[in-house]
C-alpha cells in the first residue's frame, strides 16, 4: 500500500543514515584524539581502569625522580667517606713514618692533626638538602614504590632507609673542635706505633662506612631503574587500552563517508516515492 502520510522506505533510509553519521563522528573523534575511549561515554569500565593506570604511572614518575635525588644524596655522603678513608690513609702513612728514632715528631704531629681538622670539615659538612649521612643522627627514607592490589582503591608504599654511617661517633670527632678523641697525639715512636693502630681502626670504620653507602646508593639507583621501566609499561598498557587503531579508524573512515554517500541517495530515492503516487491521478 502506498501512502501519502507515511514514507516507511524514507524512514528506514534515515534511521540508517543517521546510524551511518553517528559511527562516523565517532570515528572522527578516534582520527583527530588518537584515542577509542576518550571519556566515560565511551566505554566506562575501560576508562575507569586507564585512569586509575594513568595515576599510578605518574606517581611511579614522581617516585623515580625523587629516588634519583636520594641516589644524589648517597653519592655525596659516599664521595665524603672515601675522601675520609684518603685522608686517613694520608695519616696512618704520617704515623708508621714517626716510627723512626730520627723523625720529626712536632712537624708529623702537626699535619696529621690538620688532617684530622679537614676530616672533621668533610663530616660536618658533607650533606645535600639538609641530609648528612656522615654525621650522628641523620638519616633518609624514600619511597621505593607503590604496591596496588587488584580492586583495592589504597595502595601500600614501600620506602628504603638509608642510615648514618656516623663517622662522627666512629672516628670519636669533636666536629666543632676539629679534633678526634682516638688521635692522642705523637711525640715519640712508642706513641707513633700507638697511633698507627688507632688510625687503622678509623680506617676500618672509614670503609665500612663508605662501603655501606655504596651498597645503598646501588640499591636506590637499581629501584629508580625499575620504577621507570614499570611506569614505561604503564604508559604502553595504557595506550592498549584507551589509544585508537589509526590504520583501522583510517580503512573505517573510508567506508563509512562511502555508506554516507550511498545513504543520502537512498534517502533521495526514499523521499521521491511519494511523488509516483500523483502518477495514478492522472
Amino acid at each position: 500500500m502506498s501512502s501519502i502520510l507515511t514514507n516507511n522506505s524514507a524512514i528506514v533510509a534515515l534511521q540508517t543514515l543517521k546510524g551511518i553519521n553517528s559511527n562516523l563522528s565517532k570515528t572522527q573523534a578516534e582520527i583527530s584524539t588518537g584515542k577509542s575511549v576518550a571519556n566515560a561515554k565511551d566505554n566506562a569500565a575501560i576508562w575507569a581502569i586507564s585512569k586509575v593506570m594513568e595515576t599510578d604511572q605518574s606517581a611511579f614518575k614522581n617516585i623515580q625522580s625523587q629516588l634519583n635525588v636520594a641516589d644524589a644524596t648517597v653519592a655525596t655522603a659516599r664521595s665524603g667517606a672515601e675522601m675520609v678513608t684518603k685522608l686517613l690513609t694520608e695519616m696512618k702513612d704520617l704515623a708508621v713514618g714517626a716510627i723512626n728514632s730520627t723523625a720529626d715528631f712536632g712537624k708529623i704531629n702537626t699535619d696529621i692533626e690538620n688532617k684530622i681538622s679537614q676530616i672533621a670539615s668533610i663530616v660536618s659538612g658533607t650533606q645535600m638538602n639538609g641530609v648528612n649521612l656522615l654525621s650522628a643522627g641523620g638519616t633518609m627514607e624514600v619511597v621505593g614504590s607503590l604496591d596496588r592490589e587488584n580492586g583495592n582503591p589504597e595502595t601500600a608504599q614501600n620506602t628504603i632507609t638509608v642510615a648514618s654511617v656516623d663517622l662522627e661517633t666512629a672516628l670519636d670527632l669533636d666536629l666543632e673542635a676539629g679534633t678526634s678523641g682516638s688521635y692522642t697525639g705523637i711525640t715519640d715512636v712508642d706513641t707513633a706505633k700507638a697511633m698507627v693502630t688507632a688510625i687503622e681502626n678509623m680506617i676500618d670504620a672509614a670503609v665500612g662506612g663508605a662501603a655501606d653507602l655504596g651498597s645503598a646508593g646501588k640499591r636506590i639507583s637499581d629501584q629508580a631503574t625499575f620504577v621507570g621501566q614499570l611506569a614505561d609499561s604503564l604508559k604502553v598498557g595504557i595506550g592498549a587500552l584507551v589509544d585508537a587503531d589509526m590504520e583501522e579508524a583510517s580503512a573505517r573512515l573510508q567506508a563509512l563517508q562511502t555508506q554516507q554517500q550511498l545513504g543520502i541517495q537512498s534517502l533521495s530515492i526514499a523521499n521521491q516515492a511519494p511523488q509516483s503516487i500523483l502518477s495514478l491521478f492522472r
